[in-house]
């Protein structure tokens, strides 16, 4: 029993392996071919987002979207697969927690995010692709009732503010218009599709 273990663990080892040159191979292959990847005007990205970040007193969850122009087919490096955009959206999310609530109980908020952010782009494998966005984001948040009325710094989620942001993320492309894409970062977490 240990030999077969032991040989099925070699096996594994050895596809595994294999597998991982292929893909490695194939993803060198791509991002050396400068200008291999969509040629598109304008992404549309619907998502769902989690705010994981204290941002008020908890996290938060909600639904947004996000346009990205491209403004250089062949990004900054040449010799490179990549492209620059500007991206920009709005994200609508629901706090149910209250940061300044004994009790937690009906003192929830809801905050808007408008990031706009610098996306590069890398397109590093046939299917997949993955991007840095520096930026910032406009929030504006509001209660959903009146319970936490004289608790001090109550007020203060419905301020507008700026602040910086920062995402990383990576798309799987089903095909040259349709891609899953992933995306972290301050302040939020999102999963949706990209139409291109």
């Amino acid at each position: 029993m240990t030999r077969f273990r032991c040989g099925a663990l070699a096996a594994a080892a050895v596809v595994a392996a294999t597998l991982c040159t292929e893909s490695g191979a194939r993803a060198d292959d791509t991002i050396k071919r400068p200008g291999d990847h969509p040629d598109y005007s304008v992404e549309i990205e619907p998502h769902g987002v989690f705010g994981w970040s204290d941002f008020y007193g908890g996290n938060g969850f909600g639904v947004g979207g996000r346009f990205s122009i491209p403004v250089v087919q062949n990004g900054f490096v040449p010799k490179l697969n990549n492209s620059v955009a500007v991206s920009f959206g709005l994200d609508f999310l629901h706090y149910s927690g209250c940061a300044y609530n004994v009790n937690n109980i009906g003192c929830g908020a809801n905050y808007l995010f408008f990031p706009v952010a610098l996306q590069w782009n890398f397109f590093v494998a046939q299917q997949w692709s993955v991007f840095g966005e520096p930026g910032l984001f406009i929030y504006h948040g509001f209660y959903d009732t009146d319970v936490c009325n004289g608790i001090r710094f109550c007020n203060t989620p419905t301020a507008t503010g700026v602040n910086p942001a920062f995402y990383a993320g990576g798309r799987y492309h089903f095909n040259e218009h349709v891609a899953l894409t992933m995306r972290i970062g301050y302040p939020t977490i999102s999963i949706g599709v990209s139409f291109m």
